[in-house]
């Protein structure tokens, strides 16, 4: 493709993009396709012949996009937000035309210090501690991106297995790696992400998901019990994974109090996952939950979910970066440098060697927007979520069963799962909504996450219009099935034999 064409092709991608948020609000928010339906429209085997560019934008519209979940629309309100703004998406426009990879300083300078100077700009925006900074007098910590938050996870799980092993070999040299690994264990809320889980199978270590309090929060005096039963059978606590802002409710772990109970034991690591509610800390209003964030090693949070930054894109913060780096070095003669002790080698920091430049959407992000209009866009989501609370509450048939505080409200019809279970069935059918699931302390419910940008209590009243709608259609349904159920009930009473009476 030359750069003329080059050229005549974007226009049409950009015209096609302005559309399509043009009419987003007005289409089905959800697809109705099957497992494997795209096999039927696309060949066995890639083309020999070139076809026109046209073509296959129009290919992508007739088949690809009715397979495509809107997650821009309106009604989107599943999950959690997956962040877009324009000059994000330019952004990683540009970063994938650079086409640098930042596997070490040397390959793409700007590429390593641009990630070193936005992963500061946040750190200070959300209240991080100084500890959290590379440009700090007297810091051994630092940032650095990573694909997902269940990455940003896995990476601080292998640091920490590393720094335990280590340490384990010196008290007991007798002993070798395999001796020890058996007994390492990490720990973590029974609300907390699958990606927890995931580490641990990597790292090859036992977990124990602890029960949380009635909010759906872990405290310190819940870690301590579960750690003194585990050194009580010798066991060897070594890592603690804290949550602010669950997946199922948006609840948020006690800092302060995990800290110290962590920080008794020698080996602990304590990292922090806020992929969702980190990026409110932005906002001073929120910092109470950064309360105890100075006995804590790591931090990550996803840009991506609610500040308008593209997928993919996790912030990860280590207040010793030589010990994060410690599991993961890796010197190959074809990547070394002469600046290796000057420069950042971020090949050290990940699980990939090689890593695009993902920054450059985080620097347009926040030069184009600014920290302010970021605020004001968490701001408002979260106060569309009370706003859509005090819907939910104004209707005696529902009940709220979460502490709303950020954007996400947990719904359910009162002591009526089946039904709670029909209604998000029907809206979820209709493709004018989409909602999802959670299991929260034994309780079904739906979540109503505020997700798409720009959106206003007109859209929540839609929203709530739209869910009333078939929370009758619920009620007619399970009445209907009621009525069935009775009359079978009655057809299959069973056949009673009159006695013949003795003469």
């Amino acid at each position: 493709m030359d750069l003329k064409t080059f050229h005549e092709c974007t226009i049409q991608v950009v015209n096609y993009v302005m559309n399509y948020f043009k009419i987003v609000k007005d289409i089905p928010v959800s697809h109705v396709v099957k497992p494997f339906y795209l096999r039927e429209f696309l060949p066995e085997e890639a083309p020999l012949k070139p076809a026109k560019f046209a073509q296959i934008l129009e290919d992508f519209e007739r088949k690809i996009m009715p397979g495509i979940t809107h997650w821009q629309h309106p009604q989107f309100h599943g999950y959690f937000p997956s962040g877009n703004s324009h000059v994000s998406a330019l952004a990683d426009f540009l970063s994938g035309l650079l086409g640098v990879q930042g596997f070490s300083w040397e390959a793409s300078p700007s590429c390593t210090e641009l990630e070193l100077i936005v992963l500061d700009w946040l750190a200070k925006a959300m209240g991080l501690p100084g500890d959290f900074l590379f440009h700090a007098d007297m810091s051994q910590g630092g940032g650095v991106i990573q694909n997902s938050s269940s990455e940003a996870i896995l990476v601080c799980m292998l640091a920490a297995r590393a720094q335990a092993l280590k340490d384990l070999r010196i008290k007991f040299p007798e002993k070798d790696d395999g001796a020890h690994l058996i007994k390492l264990v990490a720990y973590t809320s029974e609300e907390a992400s699958a990606g927890v889980e995931k580490a641990a199978v990597i790292c090859m270590v036992k977990l124990r998901k602890i029960e949380s309090d009635r909010k759906c929060e872990l405290q310190g005096h819940q870690l301590q019990k579960v750690i003194s039963e585990d050194i009580m059978f010798g066991l060897i606590p070594f890592f603690v994974c804290a949550t602010l802002g669950t997946v199922a409710c948006a609840s948020s772990d006690n800092l302060d109090s995990l800290g110290l109970v962590a920080k008794k034991q020698r080996l602990i690591w304590f990292h922090v996952d806020a992929s969702y509610a980190g990026n409110a800390l932005i906002c001073p209003e929120f910092r109470t939950l950064l309360k105890g964030v100075d006995n804590v090693d790591s931090f990550n949070m996803n840009p991506y979910m609610w500040m308008n930054v593209t997928y993919d894109c996790t912030c990860l913060w280590v207040k010793d970066r030589f010990n994060l780096q410690e599991g993961l070095v890796d010197d190959p003669l074809d990547v070394m440098h002469k600046h290796p002790d000057q420069a950042v080698d971020y090949r050290h920091w990940s699980i990939s060697v090689s890593r695009r430049m993902r920054s450059l959407k985080i620097w347009f992000t926040l030069m184009y927007h600014g920290i302010e209009a970021l605020q004001a866009h968490i701001r408002n989501h979260c106060k569309l979520a009370k706003y859509f609370e005090g819907l939910v509450k104004s209707d005696a048939r529902f009940e709220v069963t979460n502490d709303v505080r950020c954007g996400l409200v947990c719904f359910r019809m009162r002591e009526q799962e089946q039904m709670t279970r029909e209604l998000l069935e029907q809206c979820n059918s209709s493709r004018e909504i989409l909602m999802t699931p959670a299991l929260v302390k034994g309780q079904y419910v739906i979540r109503f996450s505020v997700n798409a940008p720009h959106l206003t209590e007109s859209d929540m009243n839609t929203s709530w219009d739209i869910i009333l709608k078939y929370t009758d259609v619920a009620i007619a349904q399970q009445a209907k099935l009621h009525v069935i159920s009775e009359k079978v009930a009655v057809d299959t009473e069973p056949f009673k034999i009159t006695p013949v009476p003795s003469k």
